[in-house]
């Protein structure tokens, strides 16, 4: 593809997600199923808004169903996936599209992650990427029953290996994913860079007051409530020490810290560096927490075995302990936080849930977000 990120002073190729290629796949194998004529490329429109071209390849068709590959382009990201091909198979069904994982598409095998236990780990963006393309194929063709759709990764056990799928119990397979359909490519030094250029760009326009996010989360989480706002705010990833280094060095006074508790749990242990090949922590933090908190021993010993941080705090919750963990972490992530700016500026933090919502602030965090607003509002 054609799109391209500037970034650490060069140009690098945008790529698509696994998503878009199983959706492609199989969008165009529903096409041909249905109109029973050979294509070979298929456009498809992802969530951020591009339009890919994909060529198919492998393409097999027969009377009853109909089966093509689009190759995974990483672009100048570095990414395991990069060439693979995910294939999709379409069948008649009796109504609606129906998606399932096949040879390579590994299985969901404990609670807490995107999808279901024992559910294919094809995960819900995808999903229903894969089930709008299907359905306009559909009614482009007044098709009044259903679709069913198969994907597969031949080399995906293989890959699976090599990644954190089998410590986040999905066995068997890679996972389909991505949420915007584009991958932007940025190396470590790059994504600092681009960090350090932000929080520049925001001090030499007079703000005295930083904004930071983590991600796609943090940043819908702000646009929903202060769209104006979140439009200030400076996305640091997980490299939330690199940022705050950034911040002392360029003399603003204020830092606030937008993020899902997922990443900033890990601030309760001092981690500045939230990339899961760095440090994880996550439960070792909430379980230290809820012991300060005074939470049940045989609560606390079910905690280390969660996937996600959202699964934890479900397990404290139900034992009514949700509140009292939440303020001993932010206690904890605000002594670290201070510790990382040596008091050189005011900072705090705000985490919040999908399912909980806001879980708590750090002793400074009302204060500045009042701040923040009137500044930003200025």
């Amino acid at each position: 593809m054609n799109e391209y990120v500037y970034c650490g002073g060069k140009f690098l190729r945008c790529g698509y997600t696994t998503g878009s290629c199983a959706a492609g796949a199989a969008k165009a194998a529903s096409e041909m199923l249905l109109s029973g004529k050979k294509i070979s490329c298929t456009r498809l429109m992802t969530p951020k808004g591009i339009e890919l071209e994909l060529d198919l390849l492998d393409i097999v068709i027969s009377e009853d169903k109909v089966s093509c590959a689009v190759r995974k382009d990483s672009g100048d990201d570095p990414d395991i996936t990069n060439g693979i091909l995910i294939y999709a198979k379409a069948e008649r069904a009796n109504s609606g599209v129906e998606i399932i994982g096949g040879e390579g598409i590994g299985t969901v095998t404990r609670n807490g992650l995107d999808q279901p236990k024992g559910s294919a780990a094809i995960n819900s963006i995808p999903r229903k990427n894969i089930t709008d393309a299907v359905s306009n194929i559909m009614k482009h063709y007044n098709y009044k029953g259903g679709v069913k759709i198969t994907l597969s990764v031949p080399d995906g056990k293989e890959l699976a290996e090599k990644t954190y799928n089998p410590r986040m119990g999905i066995e068997g397979g890679i996972s389909i994913i991505g949420t915007t359909g584009i991958v932007e490519p940025m190396s470590t030094s790059a994504i600092i860079e681009t960090i350090r250029m932000e929080e520049r760009v925001r001090r030499s326009e007079g703000y005295k007051s930083l904004l930071l996010t983590i991600g796609n989360y943090s940043e819908s989480f702000l646009h929903n409530r202060l769209p104006d706002i979140s439009e200030k705010s400076v996305k640091c990833s997980n490299y939330i020490g690199n940022a705050l280094d950034a911040a002392v060095e360029y003399g603003f006074e204020n830092v606030l810290i937008v993020g899902h508790i997922g990443k900033l749990v890990k601030l309760g242990a001092g981690i500045m560096n939230t990339h899961s090949s760095q440090a994880d922590g996550r439960m070792d933090v909430l379980v230290t927490s809820g012991l300060l908190a005074g939470a049940d021993l045989s609560v606390l010993r079910r905690i280390p075995d969660c996937v996600t941080v959202d699964e934890a705090l479900v397990v404290l919750s139900d034992a009514g302990c949700l509140k009292e963990t939440s303020e001993i972490l932010m206690k904890r992530a605000q002594f670290y936080l201070d510790a990382k700016v040596n008091k050189r500026l005011k900072i705090g933090a705000v985490m919040f849930s999908n399912k909980f919502g806001i879980i708590g602030m750090t002793d400074t965090a009302r204060e500045l977000w009042n701040d923040i607003l009137e500044e930003y509002n200025g």
